[in-house]
């Protein structure tokens, strides 16, 4: 993987120590030791052993992952689009979005999404308390729980910030990107497909958003040209547990 081009940033536990050792981010998840390998989205325990690629997966993976929904209209056509294309994704739900559109938080578990954490509103959280974090953090949590009957294992900071000042007890795993589609800055299909494809590799988790109409072209036009690449597409706990 390019990591002199793009910054992989895959997954974190909460809780976990991080440090940077040659341009590689690290987390100590009790004394092992593990990093961001290049070339197929794996972590690797010092000593080989894989922990993040879980098994069973063959062939070239991504997970496509949507912050900031769910948006009435947008998310709605993309869950059409991703049940006739028979692809499972990862969305990060934002807690005051999630009022008035239950039924589509609803049906992204009925229909086999990951459904994860984005906090309640879209804050830089390393510039908020830790107490504010975790009660943001809880009460989406809360939210989602009480929809889909599951308390969501992943989160996704907004803006990816975070650290280990807050670390608090959410019992989550705190889930990055590697490759940033920057659709809210592109706001164009085609710009948004050729950044991507410019950039993807097996084992990507990339970041788009749910609640813009080019986003929603954009994301089914890449799973269409990515599946003819040979590429399948998973949730990021199939692609990040061992």
């Amino acid at each position: 993987m390019k990591l002199g081009n793009k910054l992989k940033l895959l997954a974190v536990v909460c809780g976990a120590d991080m440090i940077l050792l040659g341009g590689l981010f690290w987390t100590v998840l009790g004394n092992r030791p593990v990093h961001a390998a290049a070339g197929n989205g794996t972590w690797v325990q010092e000593g080989g052993e894989t922990l993040d690629r879980a098994k069973g997966l063959e062939g070239k993976c991504v997970a496509l992952t949507f912050d900031d929904g769910p948006h009435e209209e947008c998310t709605a056509q993309l869950l059409d689009g991703l049940k006739e294309r028979g692809v499972r994704v990862t969305f990060f739900l934002m807690g005051q979005n999630i009022e008035g559109n239950e039924e589509l938080v609803k049906r992204m578990h009925d229909e086999g999404h990951l459904i994860g954490n984005h906090s309640f509103s879209h804050v830089q959280l390393t510039k908020a308390g830790a107490k504010t974090v975790c009660q943001a953090v809880d009460r989406t949590s809360r939210m989602i729980e009480d929809i889909t009957g599951e308390r969501p294992q992943y989160m996704r900071p907004p803006f990816g910030d975070w650290n280990e000042e807050l670390e608090c007890d959410v019992g989550m795993t705190t889930v990055l990107w590697s490759v940033d589609s920057l659709d809210w800055k592109l706001k164009n299909k085609n710009k948004i497909v050729k950044r991507v494809l410019k950039d993807v590799e097996d084992g990507d988790i990339i970041l788009m958003h749910d609640i813009f109409p080019t986003s929603v072209q954009a994301a089914l036009e890449l799973i269409d040209t990515l599946t003819r690449q040979g590429y399948t597409f998973v949730t990021v706990d199939e692609l990040l547990i061992d």
